[in-house]
């Protein structure tokens, strides 16, 4: 009964002569009440319920449905739908850095019903994604009433003049003159998305760099005559006439064979370097194409209204997720996020161990690493006499971090908590054929492998720089009779790395800076390769001019080997030491807890208080700290990138929970092969494990 009120207040107040604004805010009451917002049952049968109830109360009221036709003549006629059936959901400037912007304009701003934009009044009037459910749930009956009683049916389009359809002129009668209105905005909205799918061809970004035999097919040349052949035949035929029928499969072909010709540019990205931009592009053409087909198959439905309203059903969906900044995201920077972990893969084969020599080899590199640290540690403790303002301190302390890792990377050292960021792509890029026979347990492999790496790099990190910092602070007691640190800054020391205080937290989030220098680093790469800058210093005029030719392309060819470890080591050193100063600024109070860094700073303290110190419950919890600082540094950053790795690998629940029994497997078998080397491996095992991965 409360329905029956609520309905007769709605239709009492459908004024066609009301203001442009009005007549939307009636239009938006009446969607919420069908839709049960308010308190009313939302599910689908009452939505059929009340649509039901609608049309019995119209029925009722001939004097209504009048005034409704009125109103819809109205509405028809200050608001133009044919773009709004080619362009919703698509970005108006095809350029991801616009769209992000609009997206979160429309997230923060609010509309206004006061508009003769339908894309802008199509949000406010379908906000809810399970608008589309409620709409493909309407019966053919129940359509079939609302097609007779709420539609027009004098074949009148928005001004009243009457057409004839040139269907009825063919012998293929249409079910009422709503078709003619419709079919024709159906092939406005069709001649332009046809329009913005040859554009997009067109474009200089994506022209040159379609195959050697798409652009000799010249696809996209022919396009608009393909459509202009479907056009005539419908305008002359009819949309469901042989003709029109036979061109729309032309026209399906032709952008099929687009569609193909277009995705010959990812070959491009793939050897050249991924662009977010033409990756939005690329996505765009390809949601074009599905909208053309939706649009045909709206305009060629044999019942009017069951094509419109699968048309308005698909339409909201993509309205949500037009709306959507994480599917944005997602959407255009997959193939980014790919290319990352691709690059990463290839950096982190070199800090993977798989035999006893490459271990001990790591134990070397580590411990080399470790000196260099060790000096680091001094020079952060010689920056602190500076009395830096909290900026400056960070940016000469993240300096101080840069240029000490460039040193280890050029030294062929390592230090251990970079490993884990572009060890993990490299492990993720042996499932790229996780079907195949053996794929679990190889991948098992490198898990142990690089489990191994690890404790080999932070022993050898920590066997060193023990003893170097050390060594320097007996050093500067002796020259200048003054120790590394005061009193009161190595007691400092170690109330910061106390295991009870924020020493865990403070680890988790150096290791999502370590994640992140990783990303850099992917993403900096990728930005080198994709504008060719080694050719171009290898090459240009004025860099052979200045260099030489033969050194110009040593040095091209020496800077594409590193530039990937310089953009990690820059930016992590710079992280370490300005996020602290920024997180400060902003009162949220986050420092850094590196492992190396931390037992440095450590064994500094400890030089300072003397050595009885080490008996103290101070230093039993500051070492207990700098044990847990490890672990997790190296959980957090491997996490990370393991699972950027596995979305960009696109590796399904069913292969990770085969990959977790097999690595649980591994553990109850051979335990000390994550610490140590084996000597080699049997057959036996590796076929154990490939027959225990087939189960």
């Amino acid at each position: 009964m409360t329905h029956r009120l609520d309905l007769a207040e709605l239709l009492s107040q459908l004024d066609p002569q009301a203001p442009l604004a009005q007549r939307h805010l009636w239009l938006m009451a009446l969607l919420r009440w069908l839709r049960g917002d308010g308190g009313a049952d939302p599910s689908v049968q009452a939505w059929l319920a009340r649509v039901e109830l609608l049309l019995d109360a119209a029925a009722a009221r001939p004097e209504w449905v009048a005034r409704w036709h009125r109103w819809w003549v109205a509405c028809r006629a200050d608001v133009d739908v044919a773009p709004v059936l080619a362009d919703l959901g698509f970005a108006p400037r095809t350029a991801f850095i616009s769209e992000l912007g609009q997206r979160l304009r429309k997230k923060w701003l609010p509309s206004t019903p006061d508009t003769t934009d339908l894309a802008q009044l199509f949000e406010l009037l379908f906000p809810d994604a399970g608008d589309a459910e409620r709409l493909r749930a309407l019966p053919p009956a129940l359509l079939l009433r609302l097609e007779q009683l709420l539609l027009p049916h004098d074949g009148s389009d928005d001004s009243g003049v009457a057409h004839a359809s040139p269907a009825s002129a063919t012998g293929c009668a249409e079910p009422n003159g709503m078709s003619v209105v419709w079919g024709q905005t159906l092939l406005d909205a069709l001649t332009f998305c046809v329009a913005q799918v040859s554009a997009t061809g067109f474009a200089s970004e994506i022209r040159v760099r379609l195959s050697p035999e798409a652009r000799q097919n010249r696809t996209f040349h022919a396009l608009p005559l393909v459509f202009e052949g479907f056009r005539v035949a419908v305008s002359t035929h009819g949309p469901r006439s042989t003709q029109a029928l036979h061109q729309a499969d032309v026209l399906r072909a032709h952008l099929a064979a687009c569609q193909a010709a277009a995705q010959t540019v990812y070959a491009h990205l793939d050897a050249h370097g991924i662009s977010v931009g033409i990756v939005f592009r690329l996505h765009q053409l390809r949601l074009r194409v599905a909208r053309i087909e939706a649009l045909l198959q709206a305009l060629q439905a044999p019942q009017a209204m069951a094509g419109a309203v699968a048309l308005w059903a698909e339409l909201i969906e993509v309205s949500d997720d037009s709306r959507s900044v994480r599917r944005l995201i997602a959407s255009s920077t997959h193939l980014t996020a790919a290319k990352v972990a691709e690059r990463s893969a290839e950096s982190g084969e070199h800090y993977i161990t798989r035999n006893r020599r490459e271990y001990r080899q790591m134990l070397q590199q580590a411990a080399g690493g470790g000196v260099v640290i060790g000096f680091t540690t001094w020079g952060k403790f010689l920056l602190y006499g500076l009395a830096l303002s909290p900026f400056w301190a960070g940016f000469a302390a993240g300096m101080n971090y840069a240029l000490s890792f460039v040193l280890v990377q050029l030294l062929h050292f390592t230090v251990a908590t970079k490993q884990p960021a572009v060890t993990a792509p490299a492990m993720v890029a042996k499932l790229r054929h996780i079907r195949a026979p053996g794929a679990v347990r190889r991948f098992v492999d490198e898990v142990t492998h690089l489990f191994r790496s690890q404790v080999a790099a932070i022993v050898g990190n920590l066997a060193l720089v023990i003893p170097t910092v050390a060594l320097i602070a007996l050093g500067l007691q002796m020259l200048t009779e003054q120790s590394m640190l005061t009193t009161a800054q190595a007691e400092h020391v170690l109330h910061d790395l106390n295991v009870w205080g924020p020493t865990a937290l403070f680890a988790a989030f150096t290791g999502v800076l370590l994640f992140a220098s990783s990303i850099v680093a992917g993403w900096f790469e990728n930005w080198f390769v994709l504008h060719r800058l080694d050719s171009a210093l290898a090459l240009h005029p004025r860099a052979t001019r200045w260099l030489g030719a033969d050194r110009a392309q040593r040095w091209a060819a020496w800077l594409r080997t590193h530039v990937s470890g310089f953009a990690a080591n820059i930016s992590l050193g710079l992280m370490l030491g300005l996020v602290p100063a920024i997180a400060s600024f902003v009162g949220l109070g986050l420092e850094v807890r590196h492992v190396t860094l931390s037992a440095g700073q450590l064994t500094a303290a400890v030089a300072a208080l003397g050595w009885s110190s080490l008996l103290t419950p101070e230093f039993g919890l500051a070492l207990i700290g700098v044990m847990v600082v490890g672990p997790l540094n190296l959980a957090v950053s491997f996490y990370l990138a393991f699972r950027l790795a596995l979305r960009a690998q696109a590796i399904s629940d069913v292969h990770r929970q085969r990959i977790r029994a097999a690595i649980h497997r591994r553990i109850r078998r051979l335990p000390w092969s994550f610490v140590w080397p084996p000597a080699a491996s049997t057959p036996s095992n590796a076929h154990h494990d490939a027959s225990k991965e087939k189960h």
